[in-house]
């Protein structure tokens, strides 16, 4: 006999059992679902931070994080320790319009080598004919200013220890005598130009106004360089970058970027990145500021590969952001008997879109340098060179 539909279906009790069941277990896996999602962590923003204190624009609560002690250095040495051998450029085909920003360890947030007593003797001479032309701190960043000397004093002698000592009132300079006193008040010289003579970096403070704008209000920019502080001193970060450096794709694409980075930094997430350009030995005047990327078709010895090792870190107690930037300099023909390099210094210049390239003096050097790369690179590949080992053996940014 065929089975009756009607046989198959609950009595009117069992739904309603049915329907109490699957009401419980919805309520139960809403609010279980609601619970776990109050308990993930905050979104991690471009700065790398986790937790942002809501703050309004221009204020800053004094934060008790302390800079972690930096080891010291394994086996540095002033002779012979030598300058890291940054190459951060990238084979195209197209040239990345990006920060490129990455995570620093606090161990190298201050890079030392055997050029410190040439950087040293320069900075001295730069700020000795320039003053404050190259190394000031305005009124309202003096707080910043003696914080970052602190900064600095403490964590050099701990990362070089045969180069620097930490007094009770300061650091010496074991290899040139100087004594350095940072707490008294006020200073033999603006903090700025004290601070310029213990590392080999360029640096500026910028502090955040009502108007949630960056200025630039203290700084020591002294080796030569694509800007100097004085035109710029004062000026929001936007206008260094849009108006008064012209940055290529920088209003379109890397503004918000930036201006997000130093909102959002938080003292113990430091970012650093890296940047380079080709200079000419007759582009820059007589104090070292650079003019631009030189006499068009200059012989090849003329040309310099320029880089920078650039960081970021907001400083705990003024809530001032420290922008270091040490900047590397050697002939581009020291450079040809790397392996890979100039094959991928051809490519990534080739790279540039036309911007870019007007930006960074292409037309100044292409006729000569990228031929000149091409034969090199030629060589290293009919001397056996493995191309297909380059990411292995040459990770970026070296």
């Amino acid at each position: 006999m065929a089975p009756v539909i009607n046989d198959f279906l609950p009595s009117p009790w069992l739904v309603v059992l049915i329907a109490a069941v699957l009401l419980w277990a919805s309520v139960r896996v809403v609010k279980s679902l609601f619970i776990n999602r109050k308990k993930l962590p905050a979104k991690t923003n471009s700065s790398g931070d986790s937790k942002q204190p809501v703050r309004e624009p221009g204020t800053w609560e004094p934060s008790d994080y302390k800079t972690p002690v930096a080891p010291p250095y394994p086996d540095w040495s002033v002779d012979i320790t030598k300058p890291l051998p940054y190459r951060p450029f990238n084979h195209g085909p197209k040239y990345p319009i990006t920060m490129g920003l990455r995570r620093m360890p606090w161990d190298q947030w201050i890079e030392l080598d055997n050029q410190f007593p040439y950087y040293h003797q320069e900075k001295a001479r730069r700020i000795e004919n320039l003053g404050r032309v190259v190394a000031r701190a305005e009124p309202e960043a003096l707080e910043g200013a003696y914080e970052l000397l602190e900064e600095f004093s403490d964590y050099l002698s701990h990362r070089y220890p045969s180069l620097f000592k930490r007094t009770a009132v300061g650091i010496d300079n074991l290899l040139t005598g100087e004594q350095f006193n940072i707490v008294e008040r006020p200073l033999k010289q603006d903090p700025m130009q004290m601070a310029a003579r213990l590392i080999q970096d360029d640096f500026a403070l910028l502090l955040e106004k009502p108007d949630g704008q960056y200025y630039l209000s203290a700084g020591a920019i002294v080796m030569p360089g694509l800007w100097n502080l004085d035109e710029r001193m004062g000026m929001p970060l936007s206008q260094i970058h849009i108006d008064h450096g012209k940055v290529p794709g920088f209003k379109e694409k890397l503004n918000r970027g930036v201006m997000n980075l130093f909102r959002r930094i938080q003292p113990d997430a430091p970012v650093q990145r890296n940047t380079w350009y080709i200079q000419g030995l007759d582009a820059m005047d007589k104090e070292g500021f650079t003019t631009g990327a030189g006499e068009k078709n200059m012989p090849v010895e003329n040309f310099h590969f320029r880089s920078e090792r650039q960081s970021v870190r907001r400083l705990p107690r003024t809530g001032a952001v420290a922008f270091l930037f040490r900047t590397y300099f050697l002939p581009i023909t020291d450079m040809a008997d790397e392996p890979y390099v100039p094959g991928r210094l051809a490519s990534a210049i080739r790279s540039w879109d036309d911007e870019t390239a007007k930006y960074k003096g292409r037309e100044s050097f292409e006729e000569v340098l990228l031929p000149y790369l091409d034969r090199e690179h030629e060589k290293q590949v009919a001397n056996g060179l493995d191309l297909s080992k380059e990411d292995e053996l040459r990770a970026y940014p070296y």
